[in-house]
């Protein structure tokens, strides 16, 4: 039987965070990623709240849509953060996949009546103007046909800012540190609202 004592520190939100190494700190620091920067921003705020980062590095929409509903299971969150689909376009994996993985994905985090913040991501302009148009309206698509709430640019200030270099690793494609308190700002007031 759980005491009175244990139910009052019971987190009212169970957030989990499915994501690909934008999210599971490659090349930081342990606790300097913007999934840890979210535990102590809600603990600054008094939100009670637990986080479980369930994020892999090179993960793509159809490893998360497989890893979800075992995810679900376990956890029991009632509000589950996404991001993938920047593995998705490094492959060059078709964007109708990629959309029906995000749907599906959605789809059963709404089914054991958790909310869903999607958090966009773009692709460089190399990928050419209607490619990147058409891979940035996925998750857009995806989040006005489930509402869903969504971050449009996860990387905003990061990847489109003038001195964008300076904000990512050698490889150019992983944030520097320094740029993870930039991401969590990006997420932080549609996860704010999502948390209401």
């Amino acid at each position: 039987m759980v005491g009175a004592s244990a139910l009052a520190v019971a987190p009212k939100h169970r957030i989990l965070v499915v994501g690909d190494s934008l999210s599971a700190e490659y090349g930081l620091r342990r606790g300097t990623g913007w999934v840890a920067l979210l535990e102590k921003k809600l603990a600054a705020e008094k939100v009670a709240a637990s986080v479980v980062n369930a994020s892999i590095s090179g993960d793509t929409t159809s490893g998360g849509r497989a890893r979800l509903p075992a995810l679900l299971q376990t956890h029991r969150p009632n509000l589950v953060v996404i991001e993938l689909g920047a593995n998705d376009a490094l492959r060059g994996l078709p964007l109708a996949l990629t959309q029906e993985n995000l749907a599906a994905m959605t789809r059963a985090a709404q089914q054991v009546d958790a909310r869903v913040v999607l958090l966009g991501m773009q692709v460089p302009p190399n990928y050419g103007r209607q490619y990147a148009e058409r891979f940035a309206r996925v998750f857009a698509d995806v989040a006005t046909a489930h509402r869903a709430a969504m971050v449009p640019f996860l990387l905003k200030g990061v990847a489109d800012a003038p001195d964008s270099l300076k904000w990512f690793q050698a490889d150019r494609i992983h944030p520097l540190e320094a740029a993870h308190p930039r991401m969590l700002a990006n997420v932080w007031p549609t996860l704010k609202k999502a948390l209401r």
